[in-house]
């Protein structure tokens, strides 16, 4: 299980990804740089790699879990409610490649901000 850090400013955390076709084009792409989006209780950035949807793309996922938006090409790293969640479920725009999860609290995230450089490197 290979491992990542995201970083930002503020702060950081560690996420294990899983063994998927989506996760080694992350892996092939690092390290990177992007800006944040926030969206609800959800962090995204776009990444510079190009994935199909997989068989077991997800819309609604644990807070926590680390997700591909094939169709923004973007990281998105859900920690809570979005603004189509319904209730506290952590609910995507639309279905997501799973790549893996944060290691330790993904309310982390609530310390990025709108526009701010996000780093991801090998861990």
């Amino acid at each position: 299980m290979a491992r990542i850090r995201i970083r930002w400013r503020t702060g950081e955390v560690i996420a294990e990804l899983k063994d998927t076709a989506t996760a080694l084009k992350l892996l092939a792409a690092l390290p990177c740089r992007a800006s944040a989006n926030t969206w609800g209780e959800e962090v995204y950035f776009s990444l510079p790699l190009k994935a199909q949807l997989e068989s077991d793309a997800q819309q609604v996922v644990d807070a926590g879990t680390v997700c591909y938006w094939v169709e923004g090409g973007s990281l998105a790293l859900p920690f809570g409610p979005t603004p189509v969640s319904q209730g506290r479920e952590c609910r995507l725009v639309t279905r997501c490649n799973v790549l893996g999860t944060i290691a330790g609290d993904p309310r982390t995230l609530r310390t990025a901000r709108e526009g701010e450089e996000i780093r991801v490197e090998p861990a």
